[in-house]
C-alpha cells in the first residue's frame, strides 16, 4: 500500500527519522535508539516511509540499512518551490509598501 507522502511528514517522529538519515543510513536498532518509544513503533514509523518512498533499505549480511530517498525529498521541495516563490513575491511587496509608508512619513 502506497501513502501520501504529506502523511508521512506530517508526524514528528519521521521527520526526526528523515533527518537521522541524511547524514548516514542506519539500522532499525540505532534509529529507535535515538528516540524514547519502543522499536515496534519506530519500526512502524520506518514502514511508512518505505511505503511513501522517502526512504530505501539495504541488505548488508544479517542488517538491514535504511537510508534517505534523495530523489524523492527533490520532488517534494521542488514541488515546496512554488509555494516559496509565491511567498517570496508577497513579502517583497510588503517590504515596498513599508518602505513608502516610511519615506511618506519623513
Amino acid at each position: 500500500m502506497r501513502r501520501d507522502v504529506f502523511q508521512a511528514l506530517a508526524d514528528p517522529t519521521r521527520r526526526a527519522i528523515l533527518l537521522l538519515l541524511a547524514s548516514q543510513a542506519m539500522t532499525p536498532n540505532a534509529i529507535a535508539e535515538e528516540f524514547h518509544t519502543s522499536r515496534q513503533a519506530v519500526s512502524k514509523h520506518i514502514q511508512m516511509l518505505t511505503e511513501c518512498e522517502l526512504v530505501s533499505q539495504e541488505q548488508q549480511g544479517r542488517e538491514i540499512y535504511y537510508s534517505l530517498e534523495i530523489k524523492k525529498m527533490k520532488e517534494i521541495d521542488k514541488w515546496l518551490e512554488q509555494f516559496k516563490k509565491i511567498w517570496e513575491n508577497r513579502f517583497d511587496q510588503l517590504d515596498n509598501v513599508l518602505l513608502t509608508l516610511k519615506k511618506n512619513k519623513k
